[in-house]
């Protein structure tokens, strides 16, 4: 089927539909870099610009829609997430070109928060718009890991088809082929089933890009607890920092964490330092590299 593909990023959406079988007629994203790399690994049917200076109506005729529209308002890792959000309102461009191209079927992708934002209105919203366009509309969350891929990544696939083509989907969602406990189903794929085959990096190869990093995280804090303290993550992000960004998380927070001594926070947006007061006072005596200090190190919203 003939498809046009917007918010594409580097193309991993439309290489899979590329692969079963399909044509992807007109693609876009804003990200040059994203851009560079879709042409020289798909086409270069792909524009780069701003969607909302793309004239819809000039886009070629297709019978499928695609997009990933931009997620960063929709992410569970974002406390700031709002309906008021301009970044989650872009979907709103993806809708128009639903309603005036009017394809047969669409496939929106989005990220497991968009089913939460504001108490569960948004999605209500998006599938009420989609249906007002003339489309029957189904919202799936699913695991990739559920379906092979050597990672649990949980998203939102929204499915649209034309109400003329009927009012049951014609598209039946594939089962789940692998499981997690791999009791009735093969085990999830592990990193270590995926990349095993490659050759050993320190050795000779003639794998290309075959290089790694060498950098390494040190815990000096039980994973337990530096789990335990990811909630309280937004709760340090009201104390007042100190002139060089730290926070020195609150008696009544480590207790809770069930921890006996200081700990020292170091930047509460998108990620986090975790040290103990102790070992943060070691760093600035001995000047050594944080990356050598025991340090956790934990992303929001895992």
């Amino acid at each position: 089927m003939r498809i046009i593909s917007l918010f594409s990023g580097a193309g991993g959406l439309d290489l899979g539909l590329i692969q079963a079988g399909n044509d992807i007629v007109w693609a876009n994203d804003i990200d040059k870099d994203a851009v560079a790399t879709y042409r020289e690994n798909i086409g270069n049917h792909i524009v780069c610009d701003d969607i909302k200076n793309i004239d819809i109506a000039s886009l070629p005729d297709a019978e499928v829609v695609v997009g990933g529209f931009p997620c960063q308002g929709f992410s569970l890792a974002n406390r700031l997430r709002t309906l008021e959000d301009d970044r989650n309102q872009l979907y709103r461009f993806f809708y128009n070109t639903i309603k005036t191209k009017q394809p047969k079927f669409f496939i929106a992708e989005n990220v497991k928060g968009i089913l939460s934002l504001g108490k569960g209105e948004a999605i209500k919203q998006i599938v009420s718009d989609f249906e007002g366009a003339g489309y029957v509309t189904t919202v799936n969350l699913v695991n990739m890991a559920d379906y092979g891929v050597p990672q649990t990544r949980q998203r939102v696939l929204i499915i649209g088809q034309r109400k003329d083509l009927g009012a049951e989907m014609l598209f039946q969602f594939p089962k789940p082929n692998h499981s997690k406990d791999g009791k009735e189903l093969p085990k999830w794929v592990s990193i270590k089933d995926a990349i095993d085959h490659f050759p050993d990096p320190d050795k000779e190869n003639n794998v290309i890009n075959h290089i790694y990093s060498a950098y390494k995280v040190e815990y000096s804090l039980p994973y337990t607890k530096t789990k335990a303290m990811r909630p309280l993550f937004a709760n340090a992000a009201k104390c007042e920092p100190d002139s060089q960004g730290r926070i020195l998380l609150p008696q009544k927070l480590r207790a809770y964490a069930g921890l006996d001594k200081d700990v020292v926070i170091i930047g509460v947006n998108d990620r986090a330092e975790i040290w103990s007061a102790d070992a943060w006072k070691a760093q600035e005596e001995e000047e050594m590299p944080p990356e050598k200090m025991a340090a956790c190190m934990a992303q929001l919203g895992f």
